[in-house]
């Protein structure tokens, strides 16, 4: 037998100081056979609106994934998760609190305990299986109650159970319970291969909720964060009074989102940086019409230990106010029926790979032809990842790739990036 010899995965710095600092390593998580566990049984609990096409999901990610290993550092969650599985005292940790999580005891499994079970895996093995769920003996072929560990459905939307903010990384604590089991994974990878401090509203107020998605490092001295159905005040106010007990000075602009529909989940959703000097936004949330008539847009100042509160007319007009020189890109371009209909398919949601290069769905046309009137040079993904066209760090641009079947999971560039280390 031929044996291959790989090289060891060793963990890069971890600091992201701003959304638009030259990208130097991110964190994926490739969609895997969970997503094809899902059935119109369970899409909604899922969090979805509807069934995905894998093989179409895989060729839209392969382009995806294909840009960001052009333009930097590919982590990958189940390549990590299968190093710190090595260790025991991990592994025993992740099991339990894996069956903890979904209600399941060490002996619901004829004949053998599901924990033995499991902890007899070995490292590959049990990280899928931790991805994408263990399936009972005897299932009937009908019933939703398929598995004993429940496949983890959304995370390769590796922005919202973990967020680097500065030096530390805040794992999430998630709105949702079908999505709760992804922050033992992202704690224990952070933990035990990054060797990070860790962060936890939870840890400090049970009922406080915080996701990535909500949560925009803007600048060393700014968080620009949503408040709605994921994001609640109290996990604002955890990271207000942890930042007053740490800075002189800080920042942190809050924009409320509406409840409704489930397109507005979170602050990337109809808000993202692509620089530092322009933005992605939806018009009515900068106009407060529509849905978000009567959303506040609030200023938080830290100023030596005092928190003290402020509304603002914008989320653009705080950054102004803060002395930021900052433009506007209208997700959807001048078209309000254009702007609802690109929003619900993530036409807010670009990543930033360095200051005015960023990466977003091709589909949203009016979108994409905004950036392209604003300067950005309009690139397409399959000329990237063939080698015919390179990305230039030089100049402003757009790596544009498909996407039919990724928006209908509700997410978008900004959704699938969990950056971990960027330049200053």
């Amino acid at each position: 037998m031929r044996i291959v010899e790989t090289t060891p995965i060793k963990p890069c710095k971890v600091n992201v100081a701003s959304e638009y600092g030259r990208l130097r390593g991110v964190l994926l998580k490739r969609p895997g056979i969970e997503v094809e566990r899902m059935t119109p049984m369970n899409a909604a609990q899922a969090l979805y609106s509807d069934i995905l096409d894998k093989p179409t999901v895989d060729h839209e990610y392969g382009l995806f994934s294909g840009i960001l290993k052009r333009w930097t550092d590919v982590y990958y969650v189940k390549d990590i998760l299968e190093v710190v599985l090595q260790d025991e005292t991990v592994r025993q940790h992740l099991v339990s609190e894996s069956l903890r999580h979904d209600r399941r005891t060490s002996e619901q499994q004829s004949g053998e305990g599901l924990f033995n079970t499991l902890m007899s895996m070995d490292s590959g093995q049990l990280a899928r299986v931790l991805i994408e769920g263990y399936e009972k003996d005897g299932w009937d072929g009908y019933s939703d109650d398929r598995y004993l560990l429940r496949p983890l459905f959304n995370l390769f939307f590796t922005r919202d159970a973990s967020s680097t903010v500065y030096d530390r990384v805040l794992i999430n604590s998630m709105s949702f319970e079908v999505r709760e089991r992804e922050t033992l994974i992202y704690e224990a990878i952070f933990r035990h291969f990054f060797g990070v401090e860790l962060l936890n509203a939870s840890s400090w107020n049970p009922l406080a909720r915080t996701e990535g998605g909500d949560i925009h490092v803007a600048s060393p001295d700014l968080l620009c964060i949503g408040e709605g159905i994921r994001t609640n005040a109290k996990g604002i106010d955890y990271l207000a009074q942890t930042f007053a007990r740490e800075r002189d000075h800080f920042n942190i602009l809050v924009q409320e989102l509406p409840k409704e529909p489930e397109s507005f989940i979170h602050l990337d959703m109809v808000f993202t940086f692509l620089g530092s000097h322009e933005c992605m936004a939806f018009e009515p949330m900068l106009r407060k019409q529509g849905v978000f008539a009567g959303k506040a847009t609030t200023l938080i100042s830290i100023d030596n230990g005092k928190i003290s509160y402020r509304e603002v007319p914008s989320i653009v007009d705080g950054l102004r106010l803060l002395g930021w020189e900052i433009e506007p890109v209208i997700c959807g371009g001048a078209d309000s029926w254009m702007q609802l209909r690109e929003q619900w398919h993530s036409g807010a949601n670009f990543f930033a790979l360095g200051d005015g290069q960023v990466m977003g769905y091709r589909r949203n046309t009016h979108t994409i032809d905004a950036l392209d009137r604003a300067g950005f040079d309009v690139l397409d993904a399959e000329d990237i990842v063939s080698g015919k066209v390179v990305m230039d760090s030089s100049r402003k641009f757009v790596a544009a790739f498909p996407g039919s079947e990724l928006p209908r999971a509700g997410g978008g560039a900004r959704c699938m990036t969990m950056p971990i280390w960027r330049d200053q």
